[in-house]
């Protein structure tokens, strides 16, 4: 747990009275978004890999890196083996134990050109994909509970390709 030590300046309402600071403590936890931060800089600070990283938590990449940066809750055995890895203290293993809020992205229309790509593939191709499902398996949805998600690189001679499986269980609409 942190200790947050805030210092409230207060104005003086007329000559007579002094500025004066009041210090308020609380006790709060970090949030997920707070953790996936402090990730981000022990990863750069320390140079490991997410491979590196999925590999001590002992699951595969994309859910590991997901998973730190605040889209999955982690077990205390996988939180303490990241924390571990990346030198990070108490407050860090508890705030990666929490039950995030998926999907959070801080604007609607993402601003970061890589996200906004997949925004972009899904606007393009939405109801194409969307479609296809539809009649290779019915009336339903693919699942992002049930779901792995691979991403690799490809050589290919007109430059390298990046591949994304996106693997999710049929789910069909049950009336």
């Amino acid at each position: 747990m942190n200790w947050i030590v805030t210092f409230l300046e207060h104005k003086p309402r007329s000559v007579r009275h002094r500025q004066c600071r009041t210090v308020v403590w609380r006790n709060t936890m970090l949030s997920k978004r707070e953790a996936a931060e402090a990730v981000r800089a022990a990863k750069v600070r320390l140079g490991v890999t997410w491979s590196q990283l999925a590999e001590a938590v002992g699951r595969p990449v994309a859910w590991t890196t997901s998973a730190l940066l605040g889209q999955q809750p982690m077990t205390a055995a996988q939180a303490r083996a990241a924390c571990s890895l990346l030198e990070l203290g108490e407050d860090v293993l508890q705030a990666l134990q929490l039950q995030p809020t998926r999907g959070a992205l801080e604007t609607p229309v993402p601003a970061d050109p890589t996200i906004y790509r997949f925004y972009e593939v899904l606007q393009v191709y939405g109801p194409t994909i969307k479609e296809l499902i539809h009649e290779e398996f019915g009336d339903g949805i693919m699942s992002a509970i049930n779901f792995r998600l691979d991403v690799r690189r490809e050589p290919d001679p007109g430059g390298d390709r990046v591949v994304v499986v996106l693997d999710g269980k049929f789910l069909p609409y049950q009336w």
